[in-house]
């Protein structure tokens, strides 16, 4: 558990399920408050900002204006992610969560297009026009991707990926070459190459 966590600083939340009655469960952690949702037929979605409004507001008040702002990674991937689940409602399966992790649609610029807004977060090719918070083509984003379903659950199994979860590899010296501001991190920041879904279990060495 981080020292954030610990604090109040950056809200966490769990998802469980049970595989016998369907039910999935939503638990979210802040410093005084907490949150619990259940259901048998709906769904959640994470998204790097609390979804409580107990915790959003009282706790996090600097995260409560990113919740509805798509310009900002954290609203843009609230309203796709609720968007790809809602299309799919009712026959997601392992293969199709694989794709929604790999999605690069951007909602605030209504195409295809990479950058920090997509679900697939690729900070590092974000010029970040509007969110001048951040620092442009900053070396950050998603790097793995995690799949289960409660089949797979039952088996204590998974489907990952390491780097990218659409398979577009990261090549560490062609990006120092295009983004010489962040060259002090040459030598730290590694190549991730396009790496295949690989299917986990217990007990395996």
């Amino acid at each position: 558990m981080s020292r954030r966590n610990i604090e109040g600083g950056y809200a966490n939340r769990w998802l469980l399920a049970d595989t016998n009655t369907g039910e999935i469960m939503r638990f979210e952690l802040g410093l005084k408050y907490s949150g619990i949702d259940r259901t048998k037929d709906g769904f959640y979605v994470g998204f790097n900002g609390p979804a409580d409004p107990k915790i959003r507001n009282h706790e996090c008040p600097g995260s409560a204006a990113l919740y509805y702002d798509i310009r900002i990674s954290v609203g843009a991937r609230r309203v796709r992610l609720n968007e790809l689940m809602q299309e799919h409602y009712g026959k997601i399966d392992a293969e199709i969560a694989q794709e929604i992790l790999a999605d690069h649609y951007d909602v605030y610029l209504k195409e295809e297009k990479l950058g920090s807004r997509n679900v697939e977060g690729h900070y590092e090719l974000d010029a970040f026009e509007y969110w001048p918070a951040r620092l442009p083509f900053m070396p950050a984003g998603a790097v793995d991707g995690k799949v289960m379903d409660s089949d797979l659950a039952e088996q204590l199994s998974f489907w990952a990926r390491w780097g990218s979860s659409s398979g577009m590899p990261f090549d560490a010296e062609d990006y120092f070459n295009e983004y010489k501001q962040w060259d002090h991190l040459e030598g730290y920041i590694k190549d991730r190459p396009t790496q295949p879904w690989t299917l986990f279990a217990a007990g395996e060495k």
